[in-house]
């Protein structure tokens, strides 16, 4: 089953604990990076979301390694790319559970998804609500991840239009999100 909850307005101070976290244990592997980013539901005030708070660690391409490595020393497991280019997954260790931590390449279609619908959300409370109640709605009927995110992709798919992302862009990304349906991930 899965859970969506309400807004949980601690939400932004867990994300800041793993940022100093995830910022201080690069900072000393001497690991490049550009920013470390709240994205997913969670960093989007009054919506409601998974409880699981969602970390993108943006670099360059050629410091995706260093920035793994770095986060391997966390105790964090590399899952490779998972099928989606430009952002690199982990298993994560219990004490910075639960989140999602990636390592996305700047300018990947993957990050410029994540922080068109954190950016999108924030801005357009009507929007935000709608796509609360959608997710609330499909996350109470749904079989499985795969029908979940079926049911929101309608609303999604505007989010993403709004964003300024391409008919082309918009269905790479529905593309992606069947995939990671099909294999079990998270999404």
């Amino acid at each position: 089953m899965i859970s969506v909850v309400d807004y949980h307005p601690g939400w932004p101070a867990r994300f800041e604990e793993l940022r100093a976290a995830y910022a201080r244990a690069l900072d000393e592997a001497r690991a490049p990076y550009l920013s470390v980013e709240h994205v997913g539901s969670t960093a989007v005030p009054g919506l409601a979301a998974k409880p699981v708070i969602d970390v993108d660690v943006v670099v360059a391409e050629p410091d995706v390694e260093a920035a793994s490595a770095a986060l391997a020393g966390l105790g964090f497991v590399p899952r490779g790319d998972l099928g989606i280019a430009g952002r690199y997954a982990f298993d994560t260790p219990e004490r910075f559970a639960p989140s999602h931590t990636y390592v996305a390449v700047a300018g990947s279609l993957a990050l410029r998804n994540h922080l068109a619908v954190r950016d999108v959300l924030r801005n357009d409370p009507a929007l935000r609500d709608e796509y609360g109640a959608v997710k609330r709605r499909a996350a109470a009927v749904a079989a499985d991840i795969d029908e979940y995110l079926l049911l929101k992709s309608e609303v999604l798919g505007r989010v993403l239009r709004r964003a300024g992302l391409s008919e082309e862009e918009r269905r790479a990304i529905a593309g992606t999100n069947r995939g990671i349906a099909r294999r079990g991930a998270r999404g």
